[in-house]
């Protein structure tokens, strides 16, 4: 089990290991529901563009296929490695499980700096990433979406060179594609939107009014503009926002119109203002009612945790808070945490919908797709604050218990084969 290693999987393997005993499952039960069912590792050459051939190491982790085919993101990062896809591909169980998808995890990746690339070299290095997949992958098996550092069009590109070897046009192969191609509307909002749903659930249990509410976001991308925007949307003012390029601050409020315009023009938050430049490493930090991490992993850990001033902290990332930092937060109770794998569910219950609607080739409107989605979100959230209140455990705790025990109970049902 040693190819799993590093600081990200460790963090995933811990926090299963904590719900494992809290769910009193036995020692020779555990390996079978943490490791993944197959993990596959590639070389992707691909001429650049001055005449070089670069080769580039891609991953993909499934999970488990348990309940159905394997569903995950695929990121070009330079951090990428099989330990923290794998983990990524755990993580990704719990909330399929959690949200009542007929799915297990999976998640994939290149270890590149995405913006290093031409948009040519790109579209080679996606290309030849998922040809070098199409005897692991499938829609009734494992189905790729966009993650941090891809795309639509990456997704598109996927769709194509998997169709092109196929002879035939396979849709339901990727989601978060173009409309045009498959994609559904409301798919890449998905994630922003639900962020802001459930953050703006957690203040009415708070009694606490949006209207007026403070909010920081860590992360700028898709899932952290998406949901600056929905927070303004909702009466929030949006205090501070970073990326890995800039991070500004203002406690009158930022201009998130402006903020977004300009990221969407230039890519990156860099270049907005020189005035309201500030300190990336002390932005968690500073008072807020809502705090958003929609970044990274680990970005919160017990030291920071502790120097928090926030009401609500809503884990837009994949795993922003450590093992440490949630031992801090159960002496913490005045911050309701909102857990990675409910707060960021958003985005793969509606490629859920996507895939649902390339297989019967019926498609919904938005308004469908929102009314479903926060119906989803809204049943998890009870179900969550439910467990959580009756068992005198964390909310992550709770999260977690409901997807680990959903797994466990359809492997013990199904059995051992052979």
């Amino acid at each position: 089990m040693n190819i799993y290693s590093g600081p990200v999987f460790d963090m995933a393997r811990t926090q299963f290991h904590s719900i494992a005993d809290h769910l009193d499952i036995p020692a020779d039960e555990r390996d079978r529901l943490l490791y993944p069912k197959r993990a596959i590792a590639v070389s992707c050459p691909v001429h650049r563009d001055d005449g070089r051939l670069a080769v580039y190491q891609g991953f993909r982790v499934q999970h488990h296929l348990t309940l159905g085919p394997t569903k995950g993101g695929t990121r070009f990062a330079p951090s990428v490695d099989i330990g923290e896809v794998a983990a990524l591909a755990v993580w990704m169980s719990w909330k399929c499980a959690l949200a009542g998808l007929p799915y297990g995890g999976a998640k994939g990746g290149v270890t590149v700096d995405p913006y290093s690339l031409s948009l040519r070299e790109l579209e080679g290095l996606s290309r030849r990433y998922m040809q070098e997949m199409i005897p692991f992958v499938g829609p009734h098996t494992d189905v790729m979406a966009p993650d941090m550092g891809t795309n639509e069009q990456v997704m598109a590109w996927f769709m194509d060179t998997y169709s092109m070897y196929q002879g035939q046009t396979v849709t339901e192969i990727v989601t978060g594609k173009p409309v045009a191609t498959g994609g559904t509307l409301g798919r890449r909002e998905a994630t922003g939107r639900g962020v802001a749903y459930l953050v703006e659930r957690a203040m009415d249990r708070l009694g606490l009014p949006m209207t007026g509410a403070t909010a920081i976001v860590q992360g700028f991308g898709n899932v952290g503009s998406v949901t600056a925007a929905a927070l303004a949307a909702r009466g929030a003012k949006v205090l501070g926002v970073a990326d890995h390029t800039a991070c500004y601050f203002d406690p009158k409020g930022l201009d998130v119109p402006a903020l977004l315009r300009h990221a969407a023009v230039a890519g990156k938050l860099a270049g907005f203002s020189n005035e309201l430049a500030f300190d990336p490493a002390a932005l968690l930090e500073q008072p807020c009612d809502i705090l958003v991490p929609a970044a990274m992993e680990r970005v919160i850990d017990g030291a920071t945790a502790q120097r928090l001033q926030c009401r609500v902290l809503a884990e837009g990332a994949n795993g922003p808070t450590t093992p440490d930092a949630d031992a801090v937060l159960q002496l913490r109770p005045e911050i309701f945490v909102i857990p990675d794998i409910l707060c960021n569910a958003g985005g793969v219950i509606v490629s859920y919908f996507e895939w649902i609607q390339d297989l019967q080739q019926f498609f919904w409107d938005e308004a469908e797709v929102n009314d479903r989605l926060y119906r989803a979100l809204q049943r998890a959230f009870v179900q969550v604050l439910d467990r959580a209140a009756r068992e005198k455990v964390s909310n992550r705790t709770a999260a977690m218990a409901i997807g680990v025990a959903k797994v466990r109970d359809a492997k013990r049902v199904r059995g051992l084969f052979p």
